[in-house]
């Protein structure tokens, strides 16, 4: 029975209905005639046009932006009929993020390749005679994407139901309970039962190392790590072995997972197969508090969150910063933080005659330095800030040392006489998304992938996507791209210089040259004609121009940039053999041996590390992850970390410490309050108080004064022994001892 025949039933009345009393409701069917039906072909020419619909405006999904690089390639499509306007090359899946759908997915990853093997993004495509997968199908013009009919639906249930077919009920005592993407695509599209009654296949789980737990029966085989480890990573480690139901991810030898960036597999693996070892069975991801902070490991200033329960930090992981790390951070940023609980100083502590330590209560810790401060010459006072400090400490320890009548402040990893008068002399002029437009880099004396692994992942991106050519000098090292050794002492600079290396002419055929030196070269006696050399290249090369600035320095430590914003400069290479009073904050680098035996040390800092065996006075700090603190990254951007967690024992911030101080010792600074002494630092160094902001170098370096000095033939040194132990922090913590012992090939 037709529908219009069940529609004419239910409105016609019956003779019974019309002739009865108890119901004089009469039904009249209406017969209206239209243009249309006299002339049937006529309308079959013009097809009726639905009338427009004020449809509401919809937001992107997560934030996302829409860059046309030509606005002419822009092209209209329709989702569930919504137009939406994206450039040419866009799949689906992206024109479907852009009018705000969320389209599920578990392969597909926005910086991987795409695979297309999930089948869990299907929708319905007008005229496709099937569902298509959204991540591998371009969009075409004028294309109608519908994304919730039943169709859909039912593709990606049926999808669902194969996944959840080999999956165990792991749920209970997966790590990854309440933040999987399995379990939350299964709530929309799962069914509450299972068919499947065969036996489930298992995979015996493989050994990635210290850092990386693998419980390969939860893989999907959505191969995300395997992409990763290829593309970003660059270590072939990983790979798909098998096939069918015998498929599997694992290595193709007994191998461990080598690469700096190996914990990124934890956040990309959509499901609980690849979970972070040392936080395995700590606790669930809704007792956490997170904190979003900046890590201080390197000179990065990678965005990172601190999940915290309690007054302890259980880990760390990125935040989404497409300027500087992108959502990447190197597996020291997110192992380090049990280096924050072992070790720590909690109370003052004052050595005693027999040499024994004493923990006494601030005010006679404060009082004994300054006593012995007012003994000594203003000449013999020397002062270090640490690579872990903040620019509010390194402004307070120059003050009060200046009040003091002394000059001789410096931050570690800083050479004598180092040119801080101009920014663009020791920042990364181009930034580190710069980097990406490059087509040529030079590195000098410096080894990315351990000095700053997340600039070493731009370009290594740089490298595979433009094609970029690498050349480098210094010592023999790992890279995970193609390059050319030029050379390993400053005289192959030299010879680049003089136009009669090879590389000159790769150089200066180059649309936008990049040369990156390493900030090693600030500790070299020849550093100001090394500079003089790498200028003549710029200048000849054609690196810096109006429209970009390739010239480049990589800086080590996360106090570097603020430290030489602020002129935190030693003064001359005896300063420390003749001082009688040493004021270390926090600097565990500093050669011990030249400081004199009579000398009196303060060591003022968050760990028992190195400098605490030549200690006089010991006084405990807060940790990065305990306060807050201004830092300023490799490319000249402020950024500011925040509190996770309470400070341990009796410790107190840097900048408080020295304010009490200075209080003591009768030479009281002017401020009080953290703001009070941002307000100092605005005077000082303005581009530190704004946060978040990358304030470039207005001066350029072409500007310093010319050397004739000859550079020197020592051959450039390696930085960094130890990838996973360069500071207080990262020594003291178990993970990256394991790290060292495990991963280093010694």
């Amino acid at each position: 029975m037709g529908f219009g025949l069940l529609a004419s039933k239910a409105l016609r009345p019956t003779s019974r209905h019309l002739l009865s009393s108890q119901n004089p409701t009469i039904f009249l069917r209406t017969i209206v005639s239209k243009p249309q039906l006299c002339n049937p072909e006529a309308s079959a020419a013009q097809p009726v046009q639905p009338p427009p619909v004020d449809l509401p405006p919809r937001t992107p999904l997560a934030g996302a932006r829409v860059h046309f690089a030509n606005p002419d390639d822009a092209i209209e499509v329709f989702v569930d009929g919504y137009p939406v306007k994206i450039p040419k090359g866009m799949t689906v899946l992206q024109a479907c993020e852009v009018a705000g759908v969320d389209i599920p997915r578990f392969c597909y990853h926005s910086r991987l390749s795409i695979a297309g093997n999930c089948r869990m993004c299907l929708v319905e495509v007008e005229k496709s005679p099937k569902p298509v997968a959204s991540c591998a199908m371009p969009a075409l013009p004028g294309m109608k994407i519908k994304t919730d009919t039943p169709v859909a639906k039912k593709a990606r249930e049926g999808v669902m139901e194969f996944l959840l077919m080999n999956h165990p009920l792991d749920c209970p005592i997966c790590d990854q309970g309440g933040e999987c993407d399995l379990q939350d695509q299964s709530m929309a599209f799962g069914s509450d039962r299972g068919r499947f009654t065969e036996v489930k296949r298992s995979v015996v789980d493989k050994n990635l190392g210290p850092l990386v737990k693998t419980v390969m029966t939860r893989c999907i085989q959505c191969t995300r790590c395997v992409r990763f480890a290829t593309e970003v990573a660059g270590v072939q480690d990983l790979g798909m072995l098998g096939r069918g139901s015998g498929e599997e991810i694992g290595t193709y030898v007994e191998k461990l997972l080598t690469s700096e960036l190996s914990g990124n597999v934890i956040d990309i693996c959509p499901v609980g197969a690849l979970t972070s070892k040392p936080f395995a069975f700590k606790a669930r991801n809704w007792e956490l508090k997170g904190t979003e902070t900046i890590d201080v490991t390197d000179a990065v200033g990678s965005n990172i969150r601190i999940d915290s329960r309690g007054p302890e930090v259980m880990r760390i992981v990125p935040r989404l910063n497409e300027d500087i790390n992108e959502e990447w951070i190197s597996d020291k940023t997110r192992f380090c933080y049990d280096g924050l609980k072992r070790q720590r100083l909690n109370d003052p502590m004052v050595r005693g005659p027999d040499g024994r330590f004493k923990a006494v209560n601030w005010r006679d810790a404060l009082s004994v330095i300054a006593d012995i401060a007012h003994q000594v010459k203003p000449e013999e006072i020397v002062g270090v800030a640490g690579k872990l400090s903040d620019a509010e400490s390194m402004i307070a320890l120059k003050d009060f040392l200046n009040r003091m009548g002394s000059n001789d402040v410096w931050g570690e990893g800083i050479g004598v006489n180092t040119n801080a008068d101009f920014r663009s002399g020791y920042i990364m002029n181009t930034s580190i998304a710069g980097l990406e437009k490059a087509d040529v880099f030079l590195l000098v004396g410096t080894q990315p992938r351990v000095e700053a692994a997340m600039v070493n992942a731009r370009i290594r991106k740089t490298v595979r996507s433009n094609q970029a050519k690498v050349g480098y000098i210094g010592p023999a090292t790992d890279f995970n791209y193609d390059h050319k050794h030029l050379g390993t002492d400053p005289q192959t600079l030299v010879e680049i210089a003089e136009g009669r290396h090879p590389f000159f002419k790769t150089l200066s055929d180059a649309k936008n040259p990049v040369i990156i030196v390493g900030a090693g070269v600030f500790e070299r006696k020849d550093q100001d004609a090394i500079f003089a050399t790498i200028e003549t290249i710029a200048q000849k090369a054609n690196v810096v121009r109006p429209d970009w600035n390739g010239l480049n320095v990589l800086l080590l430590h996360a106090a570097q940039a603020a430290a030489l914003d602020l002129g935190l400069v030693p003064q001359s290479e005896k300063s420390l053999e003749s001082a009688k009073f040493v004021y270390l904050m926090g600097a565990d680098d500093v050669n011990l041996d030249k400081i004199p035996d009579d000398a009196f040390v303060v060591y003022q800092g968050h760990h028992g590390d190195k400098s605490v065996y030549r200690a006089n006075v010991i006084l405990p700090t807060a940790a990065f992850s305990e306060k807050e603190g201004t830092y300023q990254n490799t490319e000249g951007c402020t950024q500011q970390t925040l509190p996770a967690v309470p400070t341990v024992g009796d410790s107190r911030d840097d900048w408080k410490i020295i304010r009490a101080l200075s209080e003591v010792a009768g030479v009281r600074l002017p401020y009080d309050t953290i703001g009070a002494v941002r307000a100092r630092i605005r005077n000082v160094a303005p581009n530190l108080v704004n946060v978040d902001e990358r304030e470039p170098a207005t001066l350029p370096s072409s500007l310093r004064p010319s050397f004739t000095q000859k550079v020197d033939t020592t051959p450039f040194g390696t930085v960094i022994e130890n990838f996973y132990m360069t500071d207080a922090i990262t020594r003291a913590s178990k993970i990256m001892a394991q790290c060292s012992a495990m991963l280093l090939k010694k």
